[in-house]
């Protein structure tokens, strides 16, 4: 298993997210935000510059953490943006040698709505065929989108978007309703998810957290929902050699209100989740890079 993280929950800066990756002893960072945009957004003057700091540090990128079909658009958002972000985005993955791009299935809509499935399913296809025409692999995060509804939804994208790959979030279903099941929709079951998908995961993403009451708490990897120490050792058992990233949300949350404005705090919590949880993973008798 191959460590990595998504460095902009410590810093926001590319040279604290070096340093982070460093200090934890590990060779790759999973790369998202760079200063204030994605890193398919930043400027070709920006990027250029992130390049130059990851090669003279020789640190590799295991994914692209791209806002392609995320929680943050509705299936109503105009396409041409999608399609300039694949765009900007493959050439930029071929020239850091990334083979993953982390993408969504657009946010849920009001459940008992209308979800636009076709539509979705459309975009996908388009998505899922540039990337594999570039030998890339568009890989499906079951996040706040439609693929996250439950694992038969994800499932049911496999189905309609030929070439999809799928990232599996252990922390994800915790705060998620399962709408594959009746009334009152129970919490998603990380572990039952999991299972259902597995045959089609590439990477995972490690978070977790406990619900109280409706209200998510995100907590270090192995004191919540997630069930990471049982799917850590389905994967070791079925020889997974894929990476495991760290997306800690502790110090962090991309998609809440609040964020911490301590930036030594965010990035020592980072570090200590990241000791911890490779900690959890050798104590299992995992090999780790």
């Amino acid at each position: 298993m191959i460590l990595t993280g998504f460095t902009d929950e410590a810093s926001a800066q590319i040279a604290e997210q070096i340093r982070i990756t460093q200090e934890l002893g590990w060779s790759h960072l999973s790369a998202r935000t760079i200063n204030t945009a994605n890193i398919h957004d930043i400027s070709d003057d920006q990027f250029k510059a992130t390049v130059d700091l990851l090669q003279e540090h020789n640190i590799q990128v295991a994914e692209f953490g791209t806002l392609i079909g995320s929680w943050s658009k509705t299936i109503h958002t105009d396409f041409s943006i999608t399609q300039a972000e694949v765009e900007r985005c493959i050439p930029r993955m071929k020239q850091l040698d990334v083979k993953i791009a982390r993408i969504m299935s657009y946010a849920q809509e009001p459940w008992g709505s209308d979800q636009h499935e076709e539509e979705r399913f459309r975009r996908l296809q388009w998505i899922t065929e540039q990337f594999k025409s570039e030998g890339l692999i568009a890989a499906h995060e079951n996040c706040m989108n439609w693929g996250g509804f439950s694992a038969q939804h994800t499932l049911r994208l496999l189905e309609e978007v030929p070439g999809l790959q799928l990232i599996f979030d252990t922390g994800n279903p915790i705060f998620q309703r399962d709408r594959s099941k009746s009334e009152p929709y129970p919490w998603q079951d990380a572990l039952e998810f999991y299972h259902s998908v597995k045959h089609a995961i590439v990477h995972v993403h490690i978070k977790d957290a406990v619900m109280n009451e409706d209200e998510v708490r995100y907590v270090y990897a192995g004191e919540g929902d997630g069930y990471i120490t049982e799917i850590l050792t389905d994967l070791q058992q079925s020889g997974y050699e894929g990476f495991i990233a760290i997306e800690p949300h502790v110090g962090k949350v991309f998609h809440e209100d609040f964020n911490s404005k301590d930036a030594n705090r965010e990035y020592d919590i980072y570090r200590e989740y990241g000791q911890r949880f490779e900690e959890m993973v050798q104590a299992m008798g995992s090999k780790t890079s």
